[in-house]
């Protein structure tokens, strides 16, 4: 399963389902309704695009001051993958909704990853949903993905989710490289050697 997580419950949080390349995708709001859905689906594993972890050393996000990357922030910038720090305005209120469901569902016995959209994109070879919706949908297509990806209102949430969907399938398949480290959580990356070999 793939959340494109929305930093407030007003905003839409892409979802998606994937079964073997058949893809159900929708959008959610509430916290509520997330957990409802995941709960209903019982995945094997939830691949959420949020930061899931604090840096090492930060207390709170409400303290302002460093440290404000991760050792997996500092790896994406050395693959030179634009992301936004999760100390940045609006991105607090999605790290703290992201690290928030990650302890409800691990709680619940659901695995939980830490995932991005933009880099997975960026490694497969896909472009971005800046880059236009219908070509990123393409390219989804194109990789094997079916069912509600080719629906014609697809929004670009609900790509970004199947792209984290895509992401957890990968990892369930040993497919992955994890980035970071343990003590403050590491975030999952398409490991793109694995996959040729495969």
């Amino acid at each position: 399963m793939g959340l494109d997580l929305a930093g407030s419950p007003k905003r839409n949080t892409g979802f998606c389902l994937l079964h073997r390349q058949l893809c159900t995708t929708s959008v959610l709001y509430s916290d509520e309704e997330i957990l409802s859905e995941v709960r209903l689906a019982a995945p094997e594993v939830v691949s959420i695009d949020a930061p899931l972890f604090l840096p090492k050393g930060r207390e709170s996000l409400e303290k302002k001051g460093p440290p404000h990357l991760r050792a997996c922030d500092r790896e994406l910038l050395r693959l030179k993958i634009r992301f936004f720090p999760l100390s940045l305005g609006p991105m607090r209120m999605l790290t703290e909704r992201g690290m928030r469901l990650r302890k409800t569902l691990e709680s619940d016995g659901f695995e939980v990853i830490e995932g991005y959209p933009g880099a997975v994109q960026d490694i497969l070879g896909m472009p971005r949903k800046k880059a236009g919706l219908e070509n990123l949908r393409k390219a989804l297509i194109e990789f094997g993905v079916k069912g509600g990806i080719r629906k014609k209102d697809i929004t670009g949430d609900e790509l970004d989710a199947v792209t984290c969907a895509i992401l957890g399938k990968m990892y369930l398949d040993g497919n992955y490289q994890a980035i970071g480290e343990e003590d403050e959580g590491f975030m999952i990356l398409p490991d793109v050697s694995r996959l040729r070999s495969h």
